[in-house]
């Protein structure tokens, strides 16, 4: 399944007694499908999975699955810190129609985390999965970097197919696609350097301004596909405050559900111990959107 495109991760949405609301799910989904996203990320670090027991992520998975269609590729976050759980959450994943699994580097015991370990983690956990394998390095929250050495090695895996770089090293991302093969799929996992990343060989975004300025990230990447760079650039340009405000240095998971209520979808709070973002942020928040509405029809909710 070919991966090229813009990718929405979405949150969870919590109930007011902290209960996943699968309704919620359902109901922006639908939204969302209607949008031009090529598919869909659950229980991802935007969907807050750590934060998440094994039942209430399947209940997601489920959930998700019958509300995405079935020609948009569904993405399952699977990572856990053992390599059996995560054996265990890839195969409950592929029983509920997960497309692929996308499996975050372990991180706990960091200095333990050699470029050997991984490889001897994601070759145990590809070996079993029943849904096509997605590495997801994410050194910012993991605290642990996946080589590109290691991401060589394990690219030569049958089952393991792809990878998502949340990191904006343009350098690293480039080596793991000049050292794999042709039809390893590797995603961008931030929008400030989304377009340079499109531009070495990355095949698409999983971008969490996507849930939200969906037509805007998926216009940047149509421009930067047909070589329009300049374009793509300062349409790039526009895209960075929303995606400040939505990065790790601004609001976070709080501030993209802030955002999605100003724009009409309904995805509840953070699961604590986050919390809410402060109301100056929803402010901020409608000023970054505002830019779009004329552009891309998104108008905020009033």
């Amino acid at each position: 399944m070919n991966l090229a495109g813009v990718f929405a991760p979405i949150p969870t949405p919590f109930d007011d007694q902290d209960g996943v609301d699968t309704n919620r799910l359902r109901v922006a989904l639908a939204k969302w499908v209607a949008r031009p996203l090529t598919g869909f990320v659950i229980l991802g670090s935007n969907g807050e999975a750590v934060l998440l027991d094994d039942f209430e992520a399947d209940r997601v998975i489920v959930a998700a699955r019958d509300a995405i269609p079935r020609d948009r590729p569904l993405i399952v976050g699977t990572g856990r810190e053992s390599t059996q759980a995560t054996v265990r959450a890839c195969k409950r994943a592929g029983e509920h129609g997960a497309d692929f699994v996308l499996v975050r580097t372990p991180g706990f015991f960091k200095s333990q985390m050699t470029s050997d370990a991984f490889v001897r983690h994601y070759t145990t956990v590809a070996d079993a999965s029943p849904a096509p394998v997605l590495l997801y390095n994410f050194t910012a929250l993991t605290g642990v970097n996946l080589l590109p050495a290691a991401v060589a090695r394990l690219a030569t895996h049958p089952n393991i197919v792809g990878m998502k770089e949340s990191g904006g090293d343009i350098a690293q991302i480039a080596e793991v696609i000049a050292t794999t093969p042709a039809d390893f799929q590797m995603l961008a996992g931030t929008l400030p350097t989304f377009h340079a990343a499109l531009t070495v060989g990355c095949v698409g975004g999983i971008l969490a301004p996507a849930c939200v300025v969906t037509e805007g990230c998926a216009r940047l990447f149509e421009l930067a596909r047909a070589g329009r760079h300049d374009e793509a650039r300062r349409l790039q340009q526009q895209l960075l405050p929303i995606a400040r405000l939505l990065g790790g240095g601004g609001y976070g998971i709080p501030g993209l559900k802030a955002a999605l209520a100003v724009i009409g979808y309904d995805m509840g709070v953070p699961r604590p111990p986050l919390a809410p973002p402060p109301e100056a942020a929803f402010a901020a928040l409608r000023e970054a959107i505002a830019s779009f509405e004329d552009t891309f029809h998104e108008p905020a909710a009033r």
